[in-house]
């Protein structure tokens, strides 16, 4: 009997039935037709299909009545009422059915949102179905303990160079595959006894769930490039000169690292069904976009079935053979872009034309201006900081375009070109922060030899001065940061409420379903593993020269805690995760001024806390999709960051302890420039040590950009009053915190990189997914896995083969066009500093 059948407990048939007719399901990946069947009495007597119905569906039989078909779809309509992933198509046919009574049409759409997921592109990309292969074999730990050295090894090592390379879970999971095959024919199938378990070396066939475990060890480490602690670990060394050994490094890195892994099993617990389901991998509505991909490419590599072309336009290539394609093209054509012809990366002919026209570059530039023609043939550009525009949904998409557009194209000229904040002698678009001589900030001329703030010489030197749209960042990151917990509290506050006062939900996917048969993991392990990481934290936090309270780091914690949820919320519905970067640092610089090294702690501990736990749910959520047991994930997950962390410390006390000679410093030979933690410096400058009560507080220069706080509480209540006024209209698909915080990258990114990953992902995700979709939901993603790997694994063929051996294009024009331009050169400034090594003040306000 199916699940949905002891849901609603139906019992044995009491009346004989004959098949009445069959209708059809609507495309849905529904695995069988729905039979509706007459039901009559013992004397023959039809009484009618309104009282009793027994359908057919995926081979099991199941009865119910018209009522309760009615009430489950109401139901399911009023929890997704502000879904904006659910598809329009099937409210229509909800509201339709239900309101006609019809009992055909309310029996097939019962059938479809049980037996599959309701979301195109979760059928596009997963099966509904489980089939029970080893997991936990020889194979899959040496290989993705293998494959996680060497990714996380090469990801902290040219983290610290410019530009990086960054191995991805893709490039891991198709360099594992043939890995995988290979030693199905290379290692003897021979048995062995360990602790009296037998095992073999050799399990068979290399298998798609033995190949997720892979995956997901790497992607643990791999999914923001590398550990978020390295950049604080780089920042002391290479900048502020202080080292406070390898404990303190591998502790740091490990306890920020998994600290959210049991943050992420707490809340796994607090919102929670009576089978232990999470709140954010257990509902249907969180399709965590990105996962679809990893999903999509393993069954491209796994099945090898011709496509059928009356479902896909008359497309007939197999999935495995038009990823190879894809990738193939990718890898043959960002040689042109990326060494051959750099001008078709940022095809900015406005720039060409008047190279040294201070207004033009700020307008049209795509490096360090606003591009407003923005162009480019290089999907490095495209998806460099919002990723594929192939994997969120358009409403996601749309959302962060509107934001960018009235923030960074209109805002930003009006404030701009209006000298708000001094920025005649200032960028329109960089982050990098300025003196009064228009030079960048010499954090050196204000510090302590505790590195902590002298007042005296910040008063003698110079305030701190921004970009336009720097600025502008911060008062957005506010506006986000308000945003998300309005809208969540208006919008989703009273099914998360209905979730803890019930302690269980209905709402759960055939995905959901299948893995009941699987162990689940207990929830004394991850209490275990936060109460260690929490005193672990606390003791690199109080027991190292950090100049952290003990109370400051708690407060970090409740950060994390109180926005896990909303922020997740957004994350799992659209892929775009909203940083809490920003606010950590606004909270620290008030909280503990002057400490710039606390700072960094602060903003690891709140923000980090947050992202590695979501990163966390996002692997469960493949793991659900590919029906991997829940132990196995959670055994995978913890030993290879735990394991990954101790690489990437190693990895950096080489590097930093002067294998690398000069490391750091602005002209290193080989660009080991360490950019990541450059940034993450900066930041402790500008919140840690100068503090936000110097630069954002009432009398201070970015003053009117608290005003964004207001903003961001006001504007998810009007969307709200909106929807709630015209439900039927487009305004429940406005998200306050994507058009405030969508756009979080810029900069250093540039609107030429989000706009035309905005119309990328209108082709794609509305146009050929309305138009096309059987062949979008055949290819859509595997385009998406084809195009990203093809591209990273050309990018480190040009890094390691040409750059590292300093061997650079020939100059011709397409080299030199891309080059000399006030844009790429960061020098568009409309009044410049005409003697720039003079120590006097050039702009800015006399006192500070």
């Amino acid at each position: 009997m199916s699940a949905f059948a002891r849901r609603f407990g139906f019992g044995k048939k009491q009346h004989d039935a004959v098949v009445h007719d069959t209708v059809s399901p609507v495309e849905s990946g529904s695995s069988a037709d729905v039979q509706i069947l007459e039901v009559k009495d013992a004397e023959g007597l039809n009484l009618g299909v309104d009282q009793s119905t027994v359908i057919t569906a995926s081979g099991t039989d199941r009865r119910i009545s018209e009522v309760e078909a009615n009430t489950t779809l109401k139901q399911i309509r009023s929890k997704h009422r502000w879904d904006p992933n659910l598809p329009e198509y099937l409210e229509e046919e909800i509201d339709e059915k239900t309101e006609e009574h019809n009992l055909a049409g309310e029996l097939r759409l019962v059938d479809e949102l049980v037996e599959n997921s309701p979301y195109v592109e979760v059928r596009a990309a997963v099966k509904n179905y489980d089939v029970d292969v080893p997991v936990n074999t020889v194979r899959a730990w040496v290989l993705g303990l293998l494959l996680t050295t060497i990714a996380s090894g090469m990801n902290a090592l040219f983290a610290l160079r410019q530009p990086a390379i960054t191995i991805t879970s893709l490039t891991v999971q198709l360099v594992s595959y043939p890995l995988g095959v290979g030693w199905y024919y290379v290692m003897p199938q021979r048995q062995f006894r360990l602790f009296g378990k037998p095992f073999s070396l050799n399990p068979g066939e290399f298998n798609i769930k033995e190949h997720v475990l892979i995956v997901v060890m790497a992607n643990v480490n791999v999914a923001g490039g590398v550990a978020y602690a390295t950049d604080t670990i780089t920042a002391q060394r290479g900048f502020y000169g202080q080292n406070l050994g390898w404990g303190f490094n591998i502790l740091l890195c490990i306890s920020t690292q998994m600290l959210g892994y049991g943050l992420a099993g707490i809340f796994r617990k607090a919102f929670l069904d009576r089978d232990n389901v999470a709140m954010l991998t257990a509902q249907a509505a969180m399709i965590w976009p990105t996962s679809l991909v990893n999903c999509a490419l393993f069954h491209g590599l796994h099945d090898k079935s011709k496509t059928d072309p009356a479902k896909t336009h008359g497309w007939s290539i197999s999935r495995y053979r038009y990823f190879l394609a894809v990738f193939l093209g990718s890898f043959c054509w960002y040689w042109f872009p990326g060494f051959i012809a750099p001008f078709l990366s940022v095809f900015c002919f406005a720039c060409w034309i008047r190279p040294n026209n201070v207004v033009v570059n700020q307008l049209f530039g795509g490096w360090t201006g606003l591009s407003l023609l923005p162009i480019t043939f290089d999907w490095t550009q495209i998806s460099a900081y919002a990723y594929s525009p192939l994997i969120p949904p358009w409403h996601a998409i749309a959302n962060s375009v509107i934001g960018l557009i009235i923030f960074f194209w209109i805002t930003t000229i009006g404030v701009h070109y209006t000298g708000t904040w001094y920025s005649d002698y200032l960028p329109i678009s960089d982050s990098q922060s300025y003196d009064n001589t228009g030079n960048l900030y010499n954090v050196s001329k204000i510090l302590t030899p505790e590195y902590t703030l002298d007042l005296a010489k910040y008063e003698a030197y110079s305030p701190l001065f921004l970009s336009t749209t720097f600025a502008l960042t911060y008062g957005l990151s506010f506006a986000t940061i308000a945003a998300v917990l309005v809208h969540t509290a208006l919008f989703h506050g009273p099914d998360l409420w209905y979730r803890m006062r019930n302690i269980r939900t209905d709402d759960e996917d055939v995905h959901l379903r299948m893995m009941r048969k699987y162990r689940d993991v207990p929830q004394w392990w991850y209490t275990a593993l936060f109460l260690i990481m929490l005193g672990i934290s606390l003791g690199v936090c109080l027991g190292y020269p950090t100049a952290m309270h003990w109370w400051g780091f708690f407060v970090a914690i409740i950060i994390a805690i109180v926005w896990f949820i909303p922020i997740g919320l957004v994350q799992g519905m659209t892929s775009i995760q909203i940083g809490l970067n920003v606010f950590t640092e606004f909270i620290t610089g008030y909280i503990q001024p002057g400490r710039p090294v606390a700072m960094m702690l602060f903003k690891t501990y709140g923000y980090i806390t947050m992202a590695q736990g979501l990163y966390f749910a996002q692997d469960l959520k493949i793991g659900q999709y590919m029906k991997v047991p829940p132990r196995s994930m959670f055994m995978a997950q913890t030993i290879a960051t735990v394991w990954a962390s101790i690489v990437q410390v190693a990895v950096l006390e080489w590097a930093l302890g002067g294998a690398i000679s000069d490391i750091c410093t602005e002209h290193q030979p080989n660009r080991f420039n360490c950019p990541n933690g450059r940034v993450f410096f900066n930041a402790s400058v500008i919140w840690g040590l100068i503090g936000p009560q110097r630069i954002f507080s009432i009398g201070s220069l970015y003053a009117n950009l608290q005003w964004f706080w207001l903003a961001g509480v006001i504007g998810p209540i009007l969307v709200y009053i909106g929807a709630r006024v015209f439900p039927r209209s487009p305004i429940k698909y406005i998200s306050m915190p994507l058009i405030f915080g969508g756009q979080n990258y810029i900069p250093p990114a540039t609107a030429l990189n989000y706009i035309t990953w905005g119309i990328t992902g209108y082709i794609f995700n509305k146009y050929i997914r309305n138009r096309y979709r059987g062949w979008w939901m055949r290819f859509n993603y595997i385009t998406s896995a084809g195009l990203d790997v093809g591209l990273a694994i050309c990018t480190i063929v040009i890094i390691l083969a040409l750059n590292l051996t300093n061997t650079s294009m020939p100059s011709w024009w397409g080299v030199t066009a891309a080059n000399n331009n006030a844009d790429n050169q960061d020098t568009a400034i409309r009044i410049p500093n005409p003697n720039p090594s003079s120590t006097a003040r050039f702009f800015g306000p006399t006192n500070w």
